[in-house]
């Protein structure tokens, strides 16, 4: 045979030499795809450039402005970050450096138990443009696991990839099996990976380095504490900087210092890590979303439910959650009559309330609702404001219902995650659908697949894209992810949507069906919010503190020119309170312009001006947020104005 044959995306064919690879391919396409190429996807597997292709082989090419195509350009600068880091520190030990969310990071151990510092961060980034300029090529190799040890001999961290030591991770690395794959730049640097790589360095060199940060060998404290450095990599320097632009506008948008400057909570020190107290003006925003999801839930069908905040080891024993999540879980509490622990989740509370009578197939779907809050014992090392907390709180509702009602109940369930988060301003969404791992999971095949099409028919009825997480299920069931896109262009995973057969099994749950039979109700984990506290700070740094007037703690501030219209204004704050409106008055105490930009750095929605020709018109000066100033506005148009806006939204 002297010809191979391979099939393209788009169904067409192909007809290659034998020992062509994926670059023939790619040039006999065209020039453009030829220079843009910088790996491919062979039956399924991301392939190197420069590997000879098989017979009848399903060919994709991957490109840069692609996330498969940014994915190889990052795990491809990472490794020329090791080859830096040798060369600016020889005899450094490197560990793993895989791509990430926008980025990549190398783990490091320094001879003499150096550390980096920003200047050698500027130094490494130097000798890594050097590299570039080098085009060095990405050569591909395989050897057998010993002939790995020798390769490696000098670098303690790869060799116990290569020796199979330190979990899932190790096929990736290109060790842990009997052929270790490894990629050389350079005859006196090589590095452990199983790739796919660029075909060389000059196809990369639009990267920043960005911080140093320290991490465990393999995420356990017991182990190293090594040496971080992460790294952005993206197609172009257009590309690039817009990234560093948004980096820029998500610092000024942290929750944490907006929390501060607005006065809405803080994490007092003496309280303890990741857990917050929520001052008065943050508690009546929280307040309002609580009010909204209870509202919208009570309209939906579901009723509400309150479970208490610990309970007794035996529950969390038969739910599972003591073999599967005690590493999440605050240690126990030893009591009179036996073991208790803070809940870590409210679903085993409410399988309680199904079971405590029996069901019937009429009562089902059954819609149980909780703002629950939970406990989680995450790693200090973790905790990140609101994004990542110890004690929180979750719109947590769990449905029962048939076989027969799942599809049904799914697509509803999916209108309403859409329909919530669309009211509090999201309007781009994304979902990942996570399938079964049938080594790692429970129930039978028929049950799955009914479930997974359940979800994937709701997503599309939704007309929301979305992804497939093969094997990414839960062992009790497949998920929907909902993904937010915000102001700045960031995603956010928030609402879940997960179908559960392990629960209802464990606790026996049963209903008397139709024919008179008792069967096994299915379980649908769901949270809109994700929690409320999460929730809260994405919602923060969506609006950079500017929440939409019905959000708003204050919605109008009333600023009097001088101390003889006071009365006026306060007139005027009364007269808002009536109406539903947050109001609050300042006294005319400090010039006017100071008063108007403090109102605005507290990002009040509307702030009025009064003076001598509103006291005798009865109008008020508006400064709407972002807005045009106006004059001579009557009080009850600015007041229906404005309870029309809140209205339509609550």
């Amino acid at each position: 045979m002297s010809q191979i044959t391979v099939s393209l995306p788009d169904g067409s064919a192909k007809v290659l030499e034998l020992g062509a690879t994926t670059a023939d391919l790619a040039a006999s396409i065209g020039a453009g795809l030829a220079k843009a190429a910088l790996a491919a996807v062979v039956n399924g597997a991301e392939w190197d450039l420069n590997r000879p292709l098989p017979d009848g082989a399903s060919v994709a090419i991957i490109t840069p402005a692609t996330d498969e195509g940014r994915e190889v350009l990052r795990h491809s600068t990472a490794h020329v970050l090791a080859q830096a880091v040798c060369d600016v520190f020889p005899g450094a030990q490197y560990a793993i450096g895989p791509a990430i969310e926008n980025g990549f990071y190398y783990d490091f151990e320094l001879p003499n138990a150096q550390r980096f510092s920003e200047t050698d961060l500027e130094r490494i980034e130097a000798r890594m443009k050097e590299i570039v300029k080098e085009n060095q090529p990405f050569v591909r190799g395989e050897v057998s696991n010993s002939e790995g040890r020798e390769l490696f001999k000098d670098q303690p961290y790869k060799l116990e990839i290569i020796q199979g030591v330190g979990g899932s991770d190790d096929a990736a690395e290109g060790g842990g099996g009997t052929i270790v794959s490894y990629y050389r730049n350079r005859e006196d640097f090589v590095d452990l990976c199983r790739g796919p790589h660029v075909p060389a360095t000059g196809k990369l060199g639009s990267f920043k380095l960005m911080k140093v940060a320290g991490a465990y060998w393999r995420g356990d404290e017991k182990r190293p504490m090594l040496q971080r450095i992460y790294g952005t990599a993206w197609e172009n320097d257009k590309a690039l900087k817009e990234h560093l632009t948004r980096l820029e506008e998500a610092e000024k948008r942290d929750h944490r210092k907006l929390a501060t400057e607005l006065d809405l909570l803080s994490f007092p020190q003496e309280l303890g890590g990741g857990l917050a107290v929520w001052h008065p003006k943050g508690a009546i925003i929280r307040k309002l979303m609580e009010d909204y999801s209870r509202k919208r839930h009570q309209e939906g069908g579901y009723e509400f439910a309150y479970t208490p905040h610990l309970a007794n080891a035996r529950l969390f024993e038969k739910s599972g959650h003591l073999d599967f999540y005690k590493d999440g879980m605050y240690p126990p509490m030893e009591m009179d009559n036996g073991i208790y622990y803070p809940k870590p989740m409210n679903c085993p509370m409410h399988t309680l309330i199904f079971s405590a009578r029996q069901r019937s197939y009429r009562e089902l779907p059954l819609r149980l609702f909780e703002l629950g809050t939970v406990y989680r014992y995450e790693r200090a090392g973790t905790l990140h404001g609101l994004l990542r907390i110890r004690g929180f709180t979750q719109d947590d509702a769990h449905i029962f219902c048939t076989e027969e009602n799942v599809a049904e109940e799914i697509i509803s369930l999916l209108h309403f995650v859409i329909d919530l988060l669309k009211a509090f301003g999201f309007e781009e969404f994304q979902a990942m659908l996570s399938t079964r791992d049938p080594a790692k999971s429970i129930g039978t095949n028929e049950v799955w697949e009914s479930a997974t099409e359940a979800l994937r028919a709701a997503l599309v009825h939704e007309k929301i894209d979305y992804k497939i997480d093969e094997g990414g299920a839960a062992f009790y069931g497949p998920k929907i992810d909902v993904k937010v896109k915000d102001a700045i262009g960031r995603q956010w995973q928030l609402s879940t949507i997960q179908a559960d057969f392990n629960l209802p099994d464990r606790f026996d749950l049963e209903y008397v069906a139709s024919d008179n039979t008792r069967k096994r109700p299915i379980m649908l984990h769901r949270a809109l919010f994700g929690s409320l506290e999460r929730f809260f700070g994405v919602l923060l740094e969506h609006y950079a503190g500017a929440f939409p007037t019905w959000l708003s703690p204050i919605q109008i501030q009333v600023l009097p020119v001088r101390a003889d219209h006071e009365s006026y204004a306060r007139e005027l704050v009364a007269e808002f309170k009536g109406a539903g409106l947050r109001s609050e008055f300042v006294e005319a105490n400090e010039p006017l312009g100071g008063r108007i930009r403090k109102a605005k750095l507290e990002k009040i929605p509307y702030v009025l001006v009064v003076g001598d020709d509103d006291l005798s018109a009865r109008t008020v000066g508006v400064n709407a947020r972002g807005m045009e100033v106006e004059r001579g506005v009557g009080v009850e148009e600015f007041v229906k104005r404005v309870v029309d806006e809140v209205g339509d939204r609550v």
